[in-house]
């Protein structure tokens, strides 16, 4: 369900909501990728189904904090939010940044 019925600022939180879980789920497989697990490895430390996890994994903006907070949990990982002054311009994707740190970027 939207953050609101309507309008321009329902819209943009939306978008930014998705851009959010495209983010975390980027960060989720890079974590994944680093310790060469599978989604199914992360389902049995979550004592999920591997469906269940494929849900969180999605990139679905509907992504709950508590969800990323299993997902934490079940790695042994902290999670941060900050909020920072945005860059110029619009920031649309997402990608892993170069020197392989957990870090991501936004893109054009």
């Amino acid at each position: 369900m939207p953050w609101k019925s309507k309008g321009v600022k329902a819209e943009a939180a939306d978008a930014a909501g998705a851009r959010l879980a495209r983010q975390a789920t980027v960060e989720v497989a890079g974590v994944l990728g680093k310790r060469d697990m599978s989604r199914t490895d992360l389902a049995r430390l979550m004592d999920v189904s591997p469906g269940r996890v494929s849900q969180i994994l999605s990139g679905d903006e509907n992504l709950t904090l508590r969800s990323l907070a299993a997902v934490a949990e079940a790695l042994d990982l902290d999670v941060r939010i900050s909020f920072v002054e945005p860059k110029t311009g619009r920031q649309d994707e997402v990608a892993l940044r170069p020197d392989s740190s957990d870090a991501f970027v936004y893109t054009h």
